[in-house]
This record gives C-alpha cells, structure tokens and sequence, in this order.
C-alpha cells in the first residue's frame, strides 16, 4: 500500500487553518497549540518538499501547492463524512444525519412544515437546516456539504452538470394590500393601476428583489414606474409596513399564510397576469443519496397535499 505524505488529520488541520484564517485561531478551534498545528504543516511540506503556505506575519496566504491539496483534501473529507453516513445507515436504517439547505424566504416559511411533517415520521433522523442566498446553497449541494435542498432562485450555470433540479411546486407572488388601501375591498386591479399605486421593496442588492423584477418583467410589469417609496430588509419587515398602511407589496404568497388567515392584509389580483415560481428540490448528481436524503425526497413529494393551500388563497 502506497503511503501519503498526509494523513485525515492533517488535511482536517488544514482545512481549519484556511477557514479560520490564521493558525492561532485554527489552534483555539481545535483545543491544541498552535507550535502543535506549526508541526503537522511542517511534516507534510517536508513530504511533499513543497511549501504550503508562503511565510507573512501579516497572513496567511496559499501556495499553488497549498492551493491544490485544500481543494483536494475538502473532496477526501466530504467522501470520507459520505462514506461514514453510508455505513451508519445501512447499520441503523431510520437513524442518520440530513443536513437541508433552502433559500431565505423558503428556509423560514415552507421548510419548518416540511421538517415538522419528516420528523413526526422519521423522529430518530438528526435534521440540520441551513438557510442562505440560492447561490451559495447551490454551492453547499455541489460540494457535499447539503444532501438536499429547496429552493426557488437560480442555479449557477457552472454547477448545471453537477446538480439534479426536480420542480416541486409553484409559488405565487402575491400583491398585498393594507386594508385601509382604498383598493382593499376590491377583487382585482388592472396593471395600469399598479404604476400609481407606493411600493415598498426589499433593498436594491437583494437577489430575491432581483428575482422578484425578473418575474415581473416577463409578465409585462415595467419595474421601472413602479414607485418605490420604502425599501426593507425582510420579508417580514415588508408585512408588518404593509400592515400598517405604509404601501403595497409584491411578496410569496407562501409567506403571508397567517396574514391571510387573521385577515390583517389583503391579497388583490392583477387582471389577466398570475405570477408564479417554480421551487425545486436540488441534490448532486455525483453523490450517492444516504438513506435520509432519499426518505425526505420522497415523502416531499407527497407532502404537498397535507401543505396549507396557500396557492388558492
């Protein structure tokens, strides 16, 4: 058996120096001292007879070779955790670890009924739930650190080989009123009105605004003479600034479940245009599915009917 100039514990190390950013953190991260992680860097660099690092107090900074064995040692990590679920599955079947990724406004309002759902049948799975930007998500599915995820945004074209997309269900965006809005006790508006009427927003560089006007854009809606008179950084935000008669707002349908139910908001139609997305489920093509990921799949894929209808509100 060949040996390697590195062993698991070392590409751990380093790992941590990379992402801590510093050996002395990386040394407090992993309880040991730092001329103890200087060592083990030291004994792969003389077995390789490359450095790793290039020497600055300031920071640390990457070697090409340095480069090249973190990008392969996240791979033998990520497959070594694969291979360590796997195994753990198969001796204990429902028992095992999912890890969920789901974009912003999907992670708060659609995941925690999902998960609730799962859990009441499979209570012995460990469930983690990361909620960040579709970009990075994608991401997180593509290298292993996500068995699955839900998500409505875009999937970047460089990762389009690597990731599954299955359609799961469609989403409205919805317009929302206040109920002291004149236009409250009304059924529909035409799109012209839409041009006189104050919009509150998210902030310019949220890419769920971005999406938003995308969506938008491709029914006829020219984002350009809406008037924005407030933007927010949350969805909830946007409900509660709604609610207090401050403006109108475009939102999921999804996230206003309870609004609409207590009846503090109104949901008025646009005639002639539905505005819907599409959320997906995203797993690896290239990864074996654990059993977990495949439970939680398939059970997804028949939770939507026991799912609050809020496409028919």
């Amino acid at each position: 058996m060949q040996n390697f100039p590195f062993n698991l514990d070392q590409l751990r190390i380093l790992k941590i120096i990379v992402s801590e950013g510093s050996f002395k953190r990386a040394a407090k991260t992993l309880y040991v001292s730092q001329p103890a992680i200087s060592l083990q860097i030291r004994k792969v660099e003389s077995k390789l007879g490359l450095p790793l690092f290039e020497r600055d107090k300031r920071q640390i900074r990457l070697t090409k070779a340095g480069k090249l064995l973190v990008q392969y040692g996240n791979r033998i990590l990520n497959l070594c955790d694969e291979s360590f679920r796997a195994v753990e599955d198969l001796h204990q079947l429902k028992r095992g670890t999912l890890i969920i990724g789901a974009s912003k406004s999907t992670g708060t309002y659609l995941l925690p009924k999902l998960i609730g759902l799962f859990r009441h049948r499979y209570p012995k799975i460990n469930v983690k739930l990361k909620v960040n930007s579709s970009h990075r998500i994608s991401w997180g599915v593509a290298n292993g650190q996500i068995d699955i995820a839900i998500m409505g945004g875009h999937i970047p074209n460089e990762l389009e080989n690597n990731l599954k997309v299955t359609p799961y269900v469609e989403d409205e965006l919805a317009l929302i009123f206040p109920k002291s809005h004149p236009f409250s006790n009304r059924y529909q508006i035409k799109k012209e009105d839409l041009y006189d009427l104050n919009f509150i927003t998210l902030e310019t560089d949220s890419m769920l605004r971005k999406l938003m006007e995308d969506l938008l854009n491709q029914h006829g809606i020219d984002n350009s003479r809406l008037k924005i008179g407030m933007e927010l950084n949350s969805v909830e935000a946007i409900k509660n600034a709604v609610q207090s008669g401050l403006g109108v707002a475009f939102v999921s349908v999804s996230t206003i479940i309870k609004e609409l139910e207590l009846k503090v908001i109104d949901k008025i139609t646009i005639e002639n245009i539905l505005i819907k997305k599409t959320l997906s489920i995203v797993t690896n093509r290239n990864r074996c599915k654990s059993i977990p990921s495949k439970n939680f799949e398939d059970e997804i894929l028949n939770f939507f009917g026991t799912l609050p209808h809020y496409y028919n509100y």
